[in-house]
């Protein structure tokens, strides 16, 4: 994978890009590749962006995000895009199967693979130009970097900023967690004096959720969660019945995990929902407990240090079984 400086010249003359990301894409995600979409069509190329799955409601109001093609509601077109496309940018994943049914269609792909990705061990071999950093924040703000370092670093506006200001703030958990730098206030204040409004964007993500999940949220605190004091572990465990009765959409659980990190003394929060086809693990940290490690050694997952996803075939009362299990492991280092 060559660096990302080496890039920038293919930008030169208008191309047929496609921009996706990983499956369920969350506001670091959706943000990166509108964002990059926004600027790449400044710069005048030809650009779709394609998520390989649905995503959340309150992500619909970003700018752009009526443009995004659902792979697997239009899967035909999708695949005609990519087979076409001079240019496939790959936003906030390291692996390709975490694009879950797209990965065939862009291994086989025939255009330039770039990366930006700030998540653990990359898969470097299927990409001609890249970068990762785990030091960044969020991806959002590798795109602004990246914007900033080419050849038309003014073309940065407001609708651009709106884009890369949400991810950066729903994978900071609005500015507060260690990976909050500098460098990313430095970013937002250059937003600021763009003219972005910022209150408006936390509106949209964080208060315009439906009275159902709040109900929801209230039961899963109240009947789904285990707290293990010996371990500074709390857990707790999604019921598919809870998701069909409290008429759960994607996105509705984001950010229940980091409840549990409220708890006092608490170091680790997992969470594990019941989804149809697997039982999907979301794991968070404070310190030096390293989630990403104990998903990967577990429960087929990664992320980061501090904040990290899982999966399991295996049933929900196996699965959770199987994290008590191993938790007694970590016993000293929660301590």
């Amino acid at each position: 994978m060559k660096a990302i400086e080496a890039f920038y010249p293919l930008l030169r003359a208008p191309k047929k890009i496609i921009i996706t990301t990983h499956q369920k894409p969350d506001g670091d995600a959706m943000g990166s590749s509108l964002g990059l979409y926004h600027f790449l069509i400044k710069l005048r190329h030809d650009v779709t962006v394609i998520s390989p799955t649905n995503w959340a409601d309150f992500l619909d109001w970003l700018p752009g995000a009526d443009k995004v093609i659902d792979f697997e509601a239009k899967k035909d077109t999708a695949i005609a895009f990519i087979q076409s496309a001079e240019i496939l940018f790959c936003l906030d994943f390291n692996v390709l199967h975490r694009t879950k049914h797209l990965e065939k269609y862009i291994d086989a792909a025939t255009g330039v693979k770039v990366l930006i990705d700030h998540h653990e061990q990359p898969q470097i071999a299927a990409f001609q130009f890249g970068i990762s950093n785990t030091g960044k924040s969020s991806t959002c703000e590798m795109v602004y970097d990246f914007i900033m370092q080419s050849e038309q670093p003014e073309l940065l506006d407001t609708t651009i900023a709106t884009c890369l200001y949400t991810g950066t703030m729903t994978d900071t958990g609005s500015f507060r967690f260690p990976a909050t730098t500098a460098s990313v206030h430095r970013m937002v204040a250059h937003f600021k004096d763009l003219g972005l409004e910022h209150t408006p964007i936390h509106d949209n993500i964080y208060d315009s959720f439906l009275e159902n999940r709040l109900r929801f949220i209230g039961n899963a605190l109240l009947n789904r969660m285990d707290v293990l004091y010996e371990y500074n572990t709390a857990v707790m465990a999604i019921l598919r019945e809870d998701i069909i009765h409290y008429d759960i959409k994607t996105g509705d659980t984001e950010g229940l995990v980091n409840y549990l990190l409220t708890i006092k003394n608490i170091k680790f929060g997992a969470i594990v929902i019941d989804r149809n086809e697997e039982r999907k693990w979301s794991f968070r940290s404070k310190g030096d407990f390293d989630v990403n490690i104990f998903a990967r050694q577990h429960f087929e997952g990664g992320g980061h240090k501090n904040a990290a996803g899982g999966r399991s075939s295996d049933t929900l009362e196996k699965t959770l079984a199987h994290f008590y299990q191993v938790l007694p492991e970590y016993k000293e280092v929660l301590q």
